[in-house]
Order: C-alpha cells, then structure tokens, then sequence
C-alpha cells in the first residue's frame, strides 16, 4: 500500500507540473488585467518547439527554444489585445487555433508524420541527495523529472515577485485600477506586456515539460486541454501562486488516478470515465469556486490613456 500510494503521490507531482506553470502565466497575465486563454496554445506551441530542438540540437536547447518561441506567441496577443485593444478572448482563440494547424502542418512537413513525432532526448530525471534516501518521502519527491523542481521554485519565487516587491505591488495596481495606477505614473501598457510576455515564458516551459519532460516525443495536439485547466487552477487559487499549486496538484491527482487505475487494471470503473476524472474535476471546482473568488477588476478590459 505504501508502495502504491507513493507511486500515486510521485505521478501526481509530474501531472501537475505542466498545469503549474501554466497556472503561474495565467495568474500574472490577468493579475494585470489581460486575460490570456492562449496558454493552451502557446503550450502546444512549446511543446513542439522542445520536441523539435531535442531531435536537431539536444532536449536544453528545446527547452529554451520552447521559452523563447512561447514569449514571441505571447507577444502576439500582447500587441493585439493591448495596443490595438482587440477582444482578449477572441485574439487567444485565434492564437488556440493556429498553434493547432502550425504543429500539425510542421509535424507532417519534417517528420512526415501527421500523429507523432519519433522519439527525442528527454531531460532525464534529477535526484535529490539525501532526500532520495529517505523512506516514502524519498520514494514521492527524492527522484524526478527537473521540471518539477522547477515549478515548485517558480511558485516561491512567483509568490515572493507578486506580493513582496515594488514590481509585484505595480502589478496588481494596474490590474484593479488602471487609471489610478497611471495617475502615479506607473506605465499601464509596459507592466501589462511584461506580464503578458511572462505568461508566454510559463507556458513555453509548461509545453516543453510535456514533450521532453513527461514524454520524450510530441503527440498531436498534446496539450488536451491543460491550457484550460490550468487556468481553472489559476480560478479556483484565487489568482495566487500557492492556491494555483494546490489546485494543480488536485487536479494532477485525478489525472494519477486514471493512469494507477490502469496500471493496477481494475476495470470496475469504464476507462473513458477514468480519463475523463481531471476534467470532471474541473468542471465540479469551477462550479464551486465561480462567484466567490474575485478576480482583479480590470481583468479583460483594455486600458484607453485619457489624453490631457
């Protein structure tokens, strides 16, 4: 039992991963005021970036190919939702529906491949000395992919930029009251393109743990979703790092479940219901969590400067 339930724990932990860091890239996007539906694609973007530097350079090359080419993305929506003030939803759906075609298309033009890519150089995995010893402990969190490490330092250090720092407090500032924030002279449209520009980084990385972290090739349309729930965990947080790393986690649990369930084959629950488990999860916190969680009050509407 033991055994089993540390298994449970160690691959909740990798599922969890991706939606983390996305979850961080919504929360500081719509802490200043833009939403950003795009993560999904931008995640999907990432996820291929990583696959194609693995396969042609080595997988730390992907992964930064991965950051740098979900920062351009995010730029996109930047540009668009911010300067030009297009519809914020509309514009992330557009971007959702290119990263769809542009994988695809890239997947069957280099790799000759409509489904999948071939097998890549994963990151491998990185063990904790003196924690890995440890009994149970050891078992949950000594060994594991690098990108769980790395979500967990960037949801301190994401908690310690938001509400400990000058940055953090302009944040939040221009994403409750844009006008005011403006006032004291704080640049509305600078803070809310780094913010953006930020979430493309997250979502970059959140990608790249998908196709050289928890897999070492890109699937077609990999990402199922995870943008969407990450933004759920984001929701269901209450926009702030800690809440999003433990609705990841809940729903990273559900997604382990489904996977242990098949592994140990019990069968007495159909396996489309164990798949469709995070999902129902999410459906179920949305429900509970919408109406009583109160997101920054600028979010989603663009900023116009009152000329003087």
């Amino acid at each position: 039992m033991l055994a089993s339930l540390a298994a449970l724990l160690s691959t909740t932990l990798r599922m969890a991963t991706p939606l983390i860091l996305a979850s961080l890239g919504g929360m500081f996007s719509e802490s200043s005021g833009v939403i950003n539906i795009a993560l999904e694609g931008i995640m999907l973007i990432g996820a291929f970036t990583a696959m194609a530097g693995s396969y042609f350079v080595g997988p730390w090359f992907g992964v930064l190919a991965a950051v740098i080419v979900g920062m351009l993305v995010a730029l996109v929506h930047a540009i668009a939702s911010i300067t030009f003030r297009a519809d914020q939803i509309v514009t992330a759906t557009a971007i959702n529906i290119f990263a769809t075609g542009i994988t695809g298309f890239l997947l069957r033009l280099i790799f000759g491949d409509a489904g999948q890519s071939p097998s890549v150089q994963d990151v491998g995995t990185w063990t904790l000395p003196g924690i890995n010893k440890i009994p149970f402990i050891g078992d949950v969190i000594g060994t594991q992919i690098p990108f769980v490490y790395i979500a967990l330092i960037l949801v301190a250090v994401s908690y310690w930029v938001l509400f400990k720092t000058p940055f953090g407090l302009r944040l939040r500032s221009v994403g409750e009251h844009p006008a005011a924030a403006d006032s004291v002279g704080i640049n509305v449209f600078k803070m809310r393109y780094i913010a953006v520009i930020m979430s493309g980084f997250f979502a970059g990385l959140a990608g790249a743990s998908l196709s050289v972290g928890l897999l070492d090739l890109f699937v077609k349309n990999m990402a199922s979703g995870r943008g969407f729930i990450a933004l759920a965990a984001m929701i269901f947080g209450k926009w702030t790092p800690h809440g999003a790393l433990m609705a990841a986690l809940l729903f990273g649990f559900a997604d382990a479940l489904q996977m242990l369930a098949q592994t140990l084959g019990l069968t007495f629950v159909p396996r489309q219901f164990l798949l469709m488990a995070p999902y129902i999860l999410t459906i179920l916190a949305l429900a509970g969590v919408v109406g009583r969680s109160t997101p920054p009050a600028a979010d989603g509407e663009p900023y116009i400067k009152e000329e003087v």
